[in-house]
C-alpha cells in the first residue's frame, strides 16, 4: 500500500517538482503542469500518462487502475488506487508522469545521474 507521504518522499527528490496543497487536494507538479495528485481522502492518485495507452493499462489490471472522470479524458491522465500499489510501481509510475512534464534537457540529466 502506498500513501501520500511515500509520493512526497519520492516526488520532491524529482527536479523542479514542487508540492501544492489546492482544494484540499494534494498535488506535485512542475512549473504549471500537475504530474500527481491525490483525491481528498487520498484513495485514488491521478498521473501523467500516455492517452493512447491508457485503456490498455486499466484493461490489464482494473483492480488497480481506472480511466479518469469524463472531463479529464482530454488530458493524458490515468487513475491508481494507492490502495492496490506497491512502493516500487509507484515510484515507476511517478517517474513516468514527471517525464512526460519536464523539458527534455531536464529528464536526460535525471536519467544520467540514475545510472550506477
Amino acid at each position: 500500500m502506498v500513501t501520500v507521504e511515500d509520493v512526497r518522499q519520492f516526488a520532491l527528490t524529482l527536479p523542479r517538482t514542487s508540492e501544492h496543497l489546492i482544494r484540499d487536494r494534494v498535488k506535485f507538479r512542475v512549473g504549471r503542469i500537475v504530474y500527481v495528485a491525490f483525491s481528498r481522502d487520498e484513495t485514488l492518485m491521478g498521473f501523467g500518462f500516455p492517452k493512447e495507452e491508457r485503456a490498455a493499462l486499466v484493461a490489464a489490471e482494473p483492480e488497480k487502475f481506472l480511466l479518469p472522470r469524463e472531463s479529464d479524458l482530454r488530458f493524458n491522465w490515468v487513475v491508481a488506487r494507492p490502495a492496490a500499489i506497491d512502493a516500487a510501481e509507484m515510484r515507476e509510475l511517478v517517474l513516468d508522469a514527471w517525464r512526460l512534464c519536464v523539458p527534455k534537457k531536464v529528464r536526460l540529466e535525471q536519467e544520467r545521474a540514475a545510472l550506477p
